[in-house]
């Protein structure tokens, strides 16, 4: 009598044999030194691939402004992505990082270079000071990534870290604290271990790097849980200056230190960080920002877009806002947030 697999033990066969497919097409893009070694059984292939994906333990600067949001210490996973020791991960992890450590999936740790960080896209960029000796994620291309294909998230701790996925939603994300990309990818069912994770495609490829969990990934204020990953594609036009710099070389987008919530079409304040242009000139939780310079603010995005549109950093940014005492207009002088980080202790 042949025995029925519970829907359960299906799920798993299933999510297992995809595990398995993505390992052995990560495994035909080696080089063909390595193709022409014996082959190696399947498990140990799908750890080859996984030993790229390293844990990350960075120390803070204590003087540093996103402490009390962050953390003086913070820990979560990173992705090396060539043979030099190059790790890319989510920047909050290590921004004003004075220190930082690389645990590998077989116990190795090495000390790492802090070497730079990009607001704009949320990338930031360590390297490892010894080998190593783990095989580099390949860059895949976000673009091609289309909604319901089946992709692996990925954190540190080997198969015990990987989870099956699906795309659920490709879309503009506009995240509370001055911050805007294109093609956010959305994932379902959510990855609990989700910072600095990697979103790997069915070519055993890196599409993207995890940045958050949250209970709407359709933005449209329902019940849907899942993450967002931002796209590797961004990472292209930055990496050179993030090897060489602590910042992106160029003009630098108006900052002025708003976390702002929307609400039912609304924009509330729902923190002025301290000691940044928005607290100093008066702005506090619960004003509501209507506009810039007279022009509703239709959303987030549009905010942020009138915001940018003003030119560089240190523009003034003329906000119509509401508050307690009715609606007003108050300038605020924008800066470049790098300048607003401490990126090293006081001498």
């Amino acid at each position: 009598m042949r025995k029925t697999l519970s829907p359960k033990v299906r799920r798993r066969s299933r999510w297992h044999a995809l595990i398995l497919g993505i390992a052995a097409a990560a495994m035909l893009a080696l080089p063909a030194q390595a193709q022409s070694t014996p082959p190696k059984p399947e498990l140990p292939r799908l750890d080859q691939l996984l030993s790229g994906i390293v844990r990350i333990k960075t120390l803070i600067n204590p003087e540093g402004r996103t402490v009390d949001n962050l953390g003086r210490e913070r820990t979560g996973s990173g992705i090396v992505i060539d043979n030099s020791g190059l790790v890319v991960t989510i920047g909050y992890l290590m921004v004003e990082a004075i220190s930082a450590e690389l645990t590998t999936v077989e116990g190795k740790t090495v000390p790492a270079e802090v070497l730079g960080y990009d607001y704009d896209s949320g990338f930031g960029l360590l390297k490892a000071t010894q080998p190593l000796n783990v095989r580099p994620f390949a860059i895949g291309k976000s673009s091609d990534l289309k909604e319901k294909e089946p992709v692996l998230a990925a954190s540190f701790g080997g198969i015990d870290g990987v989870a099956p996925a699906l795309v659920a939603v490709r879309r503009e994300f506009a995240g509370n604290w001055e911050y805007l990309i294109q093609g956010a990818i959305f994932t379902t069912p959510p990855h609990n271990d989700w910072s600095g994770a990697a979103l790997i495609d069915k070519q055993g490829k890196l599409v993207g790097v995890g940045s958050l969990i949250t209970g709407d990934i359709t933005g449209k204020g329902v019940n849907a849980p899942g993450n967002m990953y931002v796209p590797i594609d961004l990472l292209t036009p930055v990496l050179a200056d993030l090897i060489t710099s602590p910042t992106v070389q160029g003009k630098a987008k108006p900052w002025i230190g708003l976390s702002t919530e929307e609400v039912r079409g609304r924009l509330f304040v729902s923190r002025a960080t301290p000691g940044a242009p928005a607290e100093k000139a008066g702005l506090k939780k619960g004003d509501i920002i209507l506009g810039v310079g007279g022009e509703q603010a239709m959303g987030l995005s549009d905010l942020y877009r009138k915001i940018w549109k003003l030119g560089e950093a240190g523009v003034n940014v003329p906000l119509d806002i509401l508050t307690d005492s009715g609606m007003k207009r108050t300038d605020v002088k924008s800066i470049d947030r790098n300048s607003y980080l401490r990126l090293k202790p006081t001498l």
